[in-house]
């Protein structure tokens, strides 16, 4: 499948959308290759510096923002950042692929925003908030004061999510990778089939 195309999955934290990500990385028929976000906050656990984020430090970041050089960026929590760099969506481009992010819902429909015809923007939902908060405690990452924040913007990111293309409830995985594979072939499959019209006229 030819490249360029831009598929955006964004979740409340602990919704399992980097689970979704992962297999759809492994579909190679939909020649995908990962738009790894950078962040100002620290790695977490096993975490690789421009593998699962370019670390960078907060300054660095708001130089990055004074230049102009991000796609969409967030300031999450107080100094705490994270953005999509063009560089990054340019350089796998120039590879032929189509960029997939696992991003936050404020940067997902920003991508969306800036480039509608190119973008499927899909939002997965937890089964609860319930079930969200007893899957961010399984993680034990984080305190139980971060894991209230991250529910309380939970509830707020869920109001959005009828600003995505297509909203995927992850309550049964197995189904929810099986809905996400068929959501993104049907959106490369269309571009080619437009392009390919485009082509012929």
């Amino acid at each position: 499948m030819r490249g360029g195309k831009l598929i955006v999955f964004s979740a409340p934290s602990g919704s399992g959308k980097t689970t979704i990500v992962r297999h759809l990385l492994e579909q190679e028929k939909l020649n995908l290759a990962f738009s790894v976000s950078a962040t100002s906050r620290e790695p977490r656990g096993e975490e690789k510096d421009g593998e699962d984020y370019y670390f960078i430090s907060a300054a660095k970041f708001k130089k990055h923002i004074k230049d102009g050089d991000f796609l969409e960026w967030e300031e999450v929590y107080r100094d705490n950042f994270y953005g999509t760099l063009h560089s990054e969506v340019n350089r796998l481009w120039a590879h032929g692929k189509n960029v997939i992010f696992d991003i936050d819902v404020v940067g997902g429909l920003r991508i969306k925003k800036k480039y509608p015809e190119k973008t499927l923007a899909v939002f997965v939902e937890p089964p609860s908030v319930d079930e969200l908060k007893i899957r961010l405690k399984k993680r034990k990452t984080e305190s139980d004061e971060k894991i209230n924040m991250r529910i309380a913007k939970a509830s707020i990111e869920m109001a959005t999510a009828s600003q995505f293309d297509h909203i995927i409830v992850n309550d049964n995985l197995d189904k929810a990778l099986e809905e996400a594979e068929r959501l993104v072939a049907q959106h490369i499959d269309k571009e080619e089939n437009e392009s390919k019209a485009r082509e012929e006229e």
